[in-house]
């Protein structure tokens, strides 16, 4: 790991969407956030609203426009609702920012300094794919809630066992994987990790390529592109409606995802279907996970193995009405792969929700 200047890990990533007072309240009942703090009209703010959303080690950022001009409602006219920002944690925002730029990125937002009661918070953002930002925070100096103009929020609700951002996973044009995955090299400091190819990830349909991104503070994300198929793939789809590239999932953590899920799927969450014939393949290498193949079909839970152990996932349908975002529940057991042996049912399963919407 080259560490350009070293990056703590993630701070938060933030969501544009068309009404935040309604997503955070999706994000509450049906994912189990907690809205921590918020900023909007009855702060100060004129020109967005935003609520801090936190569960586990996870921290959201759900903000929309106030007014036509701002950067939210055009991302949010353009894109749909859209996560718009990462945002990093560093020492040192100044030298984060300068090196980044001196290594051939384009800058978005300067080193900024915001200061009231409770400290001095600093940020600074370049840009990445498509509209995507790349924020660099340091709140070293900074002992308030969330930043400068937030006021504390309690809305509690009962957490469904999300732990962390395992992954977060960007699509890009086709022929522009290998350009994003040199910047995230060059300008901070990530390794290669992994690396699919077309062979790896297709059915009879579709293909894509992928690449694995990781820094030394185990920030991992992965980088898609589509890959020439008979139809389209699940990632030119993404890419026609979001008119763009951008993040088209994230990977969330939990301890427990038989209860997570059952959770989930209570609150009202729709995870993809998975063909029954899946679990007819699973083997007896199944049974050390401990958990009865009916359970894992019922709730449709896929299960995938490496030399280094096993991990437990599954996929929500997009977030919202465009076929863009969408989040993936996983349980690690040693393994920090990302379910290769499921590349072929899960493609399956995603062309069959394709299909139904016209666009395979």
């Amino acid at each position: 790991m080259r560490d350009i200047y070293p990056i703590k890990g993630l701070d938060h990533l933030e969501f544009y969407v068309g009404n935040a007072k309604q997503a955070a309240m999706v994000y509450a009942k049906c994912f189990g956030f907690t809205t921590t703090a918020y900023q909007g009209l009855e702060t100060g703010e004129r020109k967005t609203t935003s609520y801090v959303m936190e569960q586990g080690e996870i921290r959201f950022v759900i903000s929309s426009a106030l007014g036509l001009e701002s950067a939210i409602a055009r991302s949010v006219f353009k894109h749909g609702d859209t996560i718009a920002v990462i945002a990093l944690a560093v020492s040192d925002v100044f030298t984060a920012y300068q090196s980044a730029i001196e290594r051939g990125a384009i800058g978005a937002i300067p080193p900024t300094t915001q200061e009231d009661s409770y400290g001095v918070f600093r940020f600074a953002a370049i840009r990445a794919f498509g509209d995507t930002l790349i924020k660099f925070v340091d709140r070293n100096d900074y002992h308030g809630i969330f930043a400068p103009g937030f006021v504390h929020r309690s809305a509690s609700n009962q957490s469904m066992g999300l732990k962390s951002i395992d992954h977060i996973v960007g699509n890009v044009e086709f022929g522009a994987m290998d350009h994003w995955v040199e910047f995230f090299v060059k300008t901070l400091g990530f390794d290669v990790r992994m690396h699919f190819d077309d062979h790896a990830i297709s059915t009879e349909y579709s293909a894509l390529m992928s690449k694995v991104l990781e820094d030394g503070n185990k920030t991992i994300i992965n980088i898609n592109e589509p890959a020439p198929g008979r139809r389209k793939s699940q990632i030119q789809e993404y890419l026609d409606y979001h008119y763009g590239p951008g993040i088209q999932h994230l990977g969330l953590a939990t301890d427990d995802i038989v209860q997570t899920v059952m959770q989930l799927r209570q609150a009202g969450v729709e995870f993809l279907p998975i063909p029954k014939t899946y679990y007819d393949d699973l083997g007896d290498w199944v049974k050390e996970i401990d958990l009865p193949v009916n359970q894992l079909a019922e709730l449709g839970i896929l299960v995938d193995r490496d030399h280094e152990g096993y991990l437990l996932q599954l996929f929500t349908k997009p977030i919202g009405d465009r076929p863009t975002l969408f989040f993936e529940i996983i349980e690690r057991h040693g393994s920090r792969g990302f379910g290769a042996g499921n590349f072929k049912s899960l493609f399956v399963a995603l062309e069959r929700e394709q299909a139904l919407r016209g666009n395979l």
